[in-house]
């Protein structure tokens, strides 16, 4: 198996697959996430071929973006076959790709290092100024509110709830977000979620300002 071949293959597959998507799993949110997978691969420890191969396809099983999940999964099985990958590393593909979504927190902690590290990866790019962008153009996708003050953040959820209950764009931040710092699994991304997770928190506290009408400008009552 050439393994550049393959990757190089991957990358052209998920582009045609993602490239129109405007959920904010588009090719350049794969693009980040492998990118970042192939930093803590290598920091880690972990099988570089094997993080990067499923970095770059683990949002083209997504059942958000699919039939179902178990379509998204064969769709990715039967390309990975295809190309003719090692069964050992179609198969450490396959339970990462199983394993790292978040739904609603219910999915068990992985346990390989190499999905431990695209775990690491794909939630990091829940998290910072890309993790805010990428949330209102989901919201905005999925046809919610940017904020509705009466409707609180869900505690508690059944992975489906998650996926299909009623929220906001920045309910979701209590809903998931911001809980993905204390989630990670690497000591690398641990130390990158730190950053991210204080500037998330410096959104909401200047949002809630702004939505409550505060401002620290001393404003000119006679201007018209």
């Amino acid at each position: 198996m050439d393994q550049q071949y393959v990757l190089d293959e991957a990358r052209r597959f998920v582009r045609k697959q993602l490239g129109e998507d405007s959920s904010g799993h588009d090719w350049w949110h794969i693009d980040r996430v492998t990118r970042m997978a192939i930093l803590l691969a290598s920091k880690e420890g972990a099988d570089g071929f094997v993080c990067e191969l499923a970095a770059l396809l683990h949002d083209v099983a997504d059942e958000k973006l699919n039939p179902s999940l178990e379509a998204g999964m064969a769709k990715v099985s039967d390309w990975l076959v295809a190309k003719e990958v090692d069964s050992a590393a179609i198969n450490q593909v396959m339970d990462i790709i199983g394993s790292i979504s978040y739904k609603g927190g219910h999915n068990p902690p992985v346990v390989s290092k190499e999905a431990q590290v695209v775990q690491d990866a794909d939630r990091l790019d829940a998290l910072g100024a890309i993790g805010i962008a990428r949330t209102f153009a989901y919201s905005g996708w999925k046809g919610q509110l940017i904020h509705d003050p009466e409707l609180s953040p869900r505690k508690e959820m059944t992975a489906e709830a998650y996926r299909s209950g009623k929220s906001t764009a920045i309910a979701h931040f209590d809903e998931k977000l911001l809980k993905l710092k204390d989630l990670m699994n690497t000591d690398s991304a641990k130390q990158i979620a730190e950053d991210r997770h204080r500037v998330m928190e410096q959104f909401l506290e200047q949002f809630h300002k702004e939505w409550d009408g505060q401002t620290s400008l001393r404003l000119d009552k006679s201007a018209k």
